[in-house]
């Protein structure tokens, strides 16, 4: 069986994981799994119910996002995503952290999830105070990326790491509904634009909600 991608189009771990197999130069299939669904072969999969989840060809499926990461580094370190230094991999490593978790939990989950799985799931409107709040905190991680990019030629320091993929993945999804402020931030504007110019990015950048389409800078590089 080839190797298969469970993944949600516009969810940003699962974009995470798209641009990292194709940095890695692993060709993969995409196939979408509808979570709240409950199938029972995913289930069976991933008890969780989450994407993405990584089906090797030989069946072997990983889950989480942090045990995909290590899988996928640990199986595949012909081209690796974390630094040879140790001190420079620990702080790859902690800005990784900082958007799978801290930003997703401040920004993706407020922003991204009321605007798109409500739409998907038709559970009413959308939650105005958690997006407001979203958006706040949007604006705090983006002067973040902003001064590491001012200070760095990547996130976490002079290569491409795992860092900036969560990040640009992250951002891309919010990205897509129009709510990333960019004329505030120009060095984060910067980065995010050289990461979009990269192979492995651009297939995520096609995807489209019906009915939801993105604004028109936003699969412009040179946005």
């Amino acid at each position: 069986m080839p190797r298969t991608l469970y993944h949600l189009p516009l969810s940003a771990a699962s974009r995470k994981f798209r641009v990292v197999l194709a940095e890695k130069g692993l060709p993969f299939e995409l196939k979408v799994e509808k979570t709240w669904e409950r199938r029972p072969e995913f289930v069976v999969m991933n008890p969780a119910c989450e994407v993405p989840v990584l089906v090797e060809e030989d069946g072997t499926a990983v889950a989480d996002t942090l045990a995909l990461t290590e899988y996928l580094e640990e199986t595949y370190p012909e081209r690796r995503l974390w630094p040879e230094d140790p001190k420079a991999r620990l702080e790859a490593r902690r800005l990784n952290a900082w958007f799978d978790v801290k930003f997703d939990r401040e920004v993706g989950r407020m922003v991204g999830e009321e605007k798109l799985l409500r739409r998907y799931l038709g559970i009413g409107t959308p939650n105005s105070e958690a997006i407001r709040q979203g958006l706040t905190s949007l604006r705090q991680h983006l002067a973040y990326v902003d001064w590491l990019a001012d200070q760095r030629k990547w996130l976490a320091g002079d290569e491409l790491t795992m860092a900036d993929i969560a990040a640009a993945t992250q951002i891309s999804v919010i990205d897509y509904l129009g709510d990333v402020p960019w004329d505030g931030f120009p060095d984060a504007k910067a980065w995010y634009a050289k990461v979009k110019s990269r192979p492995s990015f651009r297939p995520v950048l096609s995807d489209y909600v019906p009915g939801l389409p993105p604004p028109r800078h936003y699969a412009n590089p040179d946005f």
